[in-house]
């Protein structure tokens, strides 16, 4: 049985701990791994190896930093095939998702390859007589990131370029379900030239997290993931006196209005509903027909989701894989009996479905549930798989209402035609990333990625402009280089401009 361990100071760690928790392949059902668990004492291990590195990387140039960056970025796109696999064989995606996985993550690297002209400052000549007054950004220290299953390699890039560019040092948690693409790029980074320390990768569960958040000489956390684990991320990192930045779970809406076209709006629905089997935080699992587009919309999302290629991610055919695990399976079927058991309808019913050939895979066939209404289970829930809900509202502004009525803001979007419907919308929903004609709205790397209500807990989105002021803080200096013999003007007023 392959063991994968930590990667602390440069080079593969096994720890003190003797835990460990199996790595699955959700295709075949079968164990292909188990990966060893950090306690508390490994922990401390990476955090003190990041802190040592942070001595010399904090104070590198910007020249030293982008020519790794640049060299990480050439590599990462070099083993673009060997990343895919592991991802596809660990999470269970398609191999075309998992290339489009990293390359979504490669993106950020190529922003954070920007950060000469990402950490300039500001100046300010002659402020008062002869004073100037200018500013800079100086880095945190040491950084942790906590980072969901569902994007094993592109989540963590969303963290660690922006991290390490701005001279922080930075130990990584990934999710223990598919922890091997994180060792992958943990070596691309060692090949890349950087310093052993700087990027330190710790296999957990609670212990690990809750021993980075408690460490002192932790500055910052970053994580995404469901909301309840947000919620708690960010009260204890607070507490414990460290930036946080935690990105919560989602219940995304799409609306469809009768002026949409009806072939396109279907084709993304289904596509947003049911790629990466539906684990996505980003995926559509409501979607709001409006009026007359009704009934129209559930047959043809009907008809392409009973037509979608289920199978295994390394089938080239596949359009949709397993979930992650048994228990994400078997949840996600429950919650589909939980839906016509409290009335709403099966347009289409993914139970039950066996793959030949992986008959022990964990597959769920996509489902549609038309008739939801917000108080049933299937909606309150984030089920995190292959479902998409058909609620029924008569106007834009009914479908509004249910969108900012859910907890969660994190991402939206509308199917029209209008221009007038899509600015109302635009302009009238409580969430923070809207795609209109657009089903899943994911900024670039040169925004930043986040939502609002229960899908964000702190200030900050992740990557982008508010990344790098995530991961520094500013300094201010006034500056004045008076002549030796010149006659002192200090007074014990408060010092104004003259």
């Amino acid at each position: 049985m392959r063991t994968v361990s930590h990667w602390i100071g440069g080079k593969p760690a096994t720890g003190t701990s003797t835990r460990t928790s199996p790595v699955w392949n959700p295709a075949t059902g079968a164990q292909q791994a188990e990966v060893l668990l950090a306690g508390t004492a490994d922990v401390d291990a990476a955090v003190q190896s990041a802190k040592a590195a942070f001595e010399t990387w904090g104070q590198s140039s910007l020249s030293q930093r982008v020519k790794v960056l640049f060299a990480f970025r050439e590599l990462v796109n070099a083993r673009m095939d060997d990343l895919a696999e592991i991802i596809s064989d660990e999470h269970g995606k398609v191999l075309s998702d998992a290339r489009g996985e990293v390359q979504r993550g490669l993106e950020v690297v190529e922003f954070a390859c920007g950060i000469p002209s990402l950490l300039k400052g500001e100046y300010s000549d002659q402020v008062s007589g002869g004073v100037d007054l200018f500013s800079f950004r100086q880095p945190l220290g040491v950084c942790a990131g906590i980072t969901p299953f569902n994007f094993p390699a592109m989540v963590p890039m969303w963290m660690y370029p922006v991290a390490i560019a701005t001279g922080n040092t930075f130990v990584l948690k990934p999710s223990e379900r598919d922890p091997s693409a994180s060792m992958l790029a943990a070596e691309l980074w060692a090949e890349a030239g950087l310093p052993d320390g700087v990027f330190n990768v710790v296999h957990g569960d609670k212990e690990s997290v809750d021993a980075l958040l408690d460490h002192p000489d932790v500055a910052a956390v970053s994580f995404v993931g469901s909301t309840p684990i947000a919620r708690y991320i960010h009260e204890r990192g607070i507490a414990a006196g460290k930036r946080v930045q935690a990105l919560g779970g989602a219940k995304n809406h799409a609306i469809v209005l009768p002026d949409a076209g009806l072939d396109y709006a279907s084709d993304h629905l289904v596509a947003a509903a049911f790629g990466s089997a539906g684990e996505r935080c980003m995926a559509i699992s409501a979607a709001v027909a409006v009026g007359s587009a009704a009934d129209a919309l559930v047959e043809a999302v009907s008809a392409k989701a009973r037509a979608t290629k289920v199978g295994s991610g390394r089938d080239a055919e596949s359009e949709m894989g397993p979930v992650i695990t048994a228990a994400a399976r078997d949840r996600i079927v429950d919650l589909i009996g939980t839906g016509e058991a409290q009335g709403a309808t099966l347009a289409v019913d993914g139970r039950g479905l066996t793959v030949p050939g992986h008959e022990d895979g964990f597959f769920v066939g996509p489902t549609v549930i038309d008739r939801v209404t917000t108080e049933m289970d299937v909606y309150t829930e984030e089920i995190f798989g292959p479902v998409l809900s058909v609620i029924r509202a008569d106007s834009v502004d009914e479908a509004i209402a249910i969108i900012n009525a859910n907890p969660y803001g994190n991402g939206t979007a509308i199917f029209t035609s209008s221009g007038e419907a899509a600015r109302r919308f635009q302009r009238g929903v409580n969430v923070g990333m809207i795609g209109i004609n657009v089903p899943i709205p994911v900024p670039m790397a040169y925004y930043s990625f986040g939502g609002w209500k229960d899908s964000l807990f702190g200030q900050s989105h992740i990557h982008g402009p508010e990344g790098i002021a995530f991961y520094t803080r500013a300094k201010v200096v006034t500056a004045r280089w008076p002549q030796v013999t010149a006659a002192s003007d200090s007074s014990f007023h408060f010092p104004t401009a003259t």
